[in-house]
This record gives structure tokens, sequence and C-alpha cells, in this order.
């Protein structure tokens, strides 16, 4: 298979000058460090300069070094498993470094998230949102944090948002029995694919419903069944899949359907104001005192004949509110090298 890089590598071999073989026998005995190297550190690995890497890179075929890097990520990616590869990345690194590394890969992401959104796509979206009788949200196993977050969101700016929770297909089907074509389905699904999503929106489609996808790439089986893909990159060295470019797409995707409707938003946050204020529902269920001061002037608390503030003697509200001190205590060649490899 002439895509396969150590194929291209082989059938050159016998023609390419001494630091071309040099840097072909670095790369087969170690090829799962050579993946993460620049070209100017490769060259100084199989002792050549950069500019014959670079050279190397074009005599294989390739658009320059960052393909044929990309080429060889691939193949170790298909042939190590992700521990295997999360080892080979992070081993050796302290914690501080893992946590940099992480973290500028994900940077890394966003940036060719950037590069490749689509406007076209994210204005169809918007509009398809907006004008939708009903949204479905489908997003299972690690999409489902995605899932719960756009749909959240989605609610406080229009109704009729329904989020498909499911651990069958058969039960995924009922909770969408109903969608026709004046519905809208938005699929989330990462590698690993999840089937029941595509199974989802394959369903939506065949009702003649608009589908949604927010996938990795233009390849995922994910755009099958969609008309508007949303692309987001979120493939990472580790048994872990990063979700920072996909939450930013989701983000930028509420902010602009919430533009696009800022007075019914404003309106339906003032009620919730209103609603959450008149409830306590903040005091009883997510209450998180910090500050003495701002706990004593809780409307709840009176003071008693001694001036003393004390809590409400509601039994419930006492037991969610615990006292302050309560609180305070919480070397060989190149064909023997790629064999040993395979």
């Amino acid at each position: 298979m002439e895509n396969d890089i150590f194929e291209r590598i082989e059938a050159r071999y016998p023609k390419m000058s001494k630091g071309q073989k040099a840097i072909s026998d670095y790369i087969a005995g170690h090829y799962d460090e050579a993946v993460f190297l620049t070209a100017a550190k490769l060259g100084e690995m199989a002792r050549v300069s950069e500019s014959t890497v670079v050279r190397y890179a074009y005599d294989l075929q390739y658009d320059g070094y960052p393909a044929f890097q990309s080429a060889l990520q691939e193949w170790v990616k298909n042939k190590l498993s992700a521990v295997q590869r999360m080892d080979l990345t992070y081993r050796g690194r302290s914690q501080s470094e893992i946590l940099t590394s992480v973290l500028s890969s994900d940077m890394d992401k966003l940036k060719d998230t950037i590069e490749r959104l689509d406007a076209p796509s994210f204005d169809a979206a918007v509009e398809i949102i907006l004008s939708a009788k009903r949204v479905y949200v489908v997003g299972l196993r690690s999409c489902a944090p995605l899932a719960q977050f756009l749909t959240f969101y989605l609610n406080m700016i229009r109704d009729n948002v329904l989020l498909i929770g499911t651990t069958s297909v058969s039960e995924l089907f009922e909770q969408m029995i109903r969608i026709g074509a004046d519905d809208c389905v938005i699929g989330i699904s990462f590698p690993r694919y999840s089937m029941r999503t595509l199974k989802a929106m394959e369903f939506a489609n065949d009702r003649n419903a608009k589908v949604i996808s927010l996938t990795d790439d233009i390849h995922s089986p994910m755009t099958l069944y969609s008309s508007v893909n949303l692309l987001a990159r979120s493939d990472m060295v580790s048994i872990v899949d990063s979700l920072v470019a996909p939450l930013s797409v989701i983000n930028a995707l509420v902010v602009a359907l919430c533009l696009r409707r800022p007075e019914d938003v404003k309106k339906d946050l003032e009620t919730l104001e209103e609603t959450w204020n008149n409830y306590q529902v903040y005091l009883n269920d997510e209450i998180d005192f910090i500050d003495e001061d701002k706990m004593f002037r809780n409307p709840l608390w009176r003071e008693d004949g001694e001036g003393v503030r004390r809590p409400p003697e509601n039994k419930e509200m006492r037991d969610t509110t615990p006292p302050a001190e309560s609180r305070a205590s919480q070397g060989m060649g190149f064909h023997g090298a790629l064999h040993s490899a395979g």
C-alpha cells in the first residue's frame, strides 16, 4: 500500500543517499520517539542536517515535513494502544510538565478548529435550531456532558428542547418517535464513535428532520446523515478525549443563538432570577457560604431575644446549613528495525 509510510520508505531505500538511509534507520528503530521530533531534532538524532530531513520528506512524496510527521503519527496511532501512546508521550515527565503539555495540546486543537471552521455551516446550524419546532440533542458516553451542557443553555433560549438519554437503541427510538420534518437533531460524537448516536441521526434523517453533527472530521461516520457539520478536534495522546474544542464550538453556538434572540433570552433570565429568589433555589440546593458576613445577612436567619442570629427552625434547612465549626473541618539497520517494530 503506497500510502503506508514504511512501504514508501522501503520502496525507496535502495536508492537513498547515505544521509537519507541514516534517517530511515533511525525512524525504523525509534518510530515511537521520532513521531514527536521536529525536523531539526530528527536531523540531530540521525546526525544529518535539518535541510536533509526536509528533502527526505519531499523525496517520499509528502508536501513537506509536517505532512510526513502526520503520516508517521497516524501509523503509530494505529499500531499502538492508547495506553502505550500515553506512556511514550509522557514518560519521564514531571507533573507540571504533563500539565503544560496537555494545556498546550488543547490550545493546538483550538487553533486547528478555528482554521477548519466553516462559517456557512455554523450560520446554517443557528438558523436550523431557531426555526425548528423541536430540538433533540443526542450525545452518549464521554459526549454526554457536552449534550447536557448544550441542552441546559438551549432551554434558556427556546422551548421544546429534548435531551435523549438512553442505554439501548430501542429506547432511543421511543424517545424520538414523534420527530418530523419540522424538527432537528443535534448529534454529538467523537472517536470512538457511538453507534446509538449514529442510529438516532439515521432515524431523524429518515423522518426528514434536519440533522446537525458535532464531530471531529468531515470523514466521520456522523456526517453520513447530517446536512450541517460542525467540526472540532478532540484527539489526545491519552485514554481520555479532549473536549475543549467541542465545548468551545458549543459555547459559540449558544452565544450566537442568544444574540439572535436577545429580548427573549433577557426576559427568560429575568423570570428565572425572580423564581430563584422567591423560592430560595440557591439557599437550599447550592448553598456555599464563604464569608460569615454574607451568611448572617441571610434574611432567613433571625435574631433571638438576646440579639443573637439564629437559623430557621426548619430542620431540613438547618441540616443543609452547617455551622462554621463544622464547615471549617472539611542502532540496527532499517529492515531489521522495521521487522522488529512490526
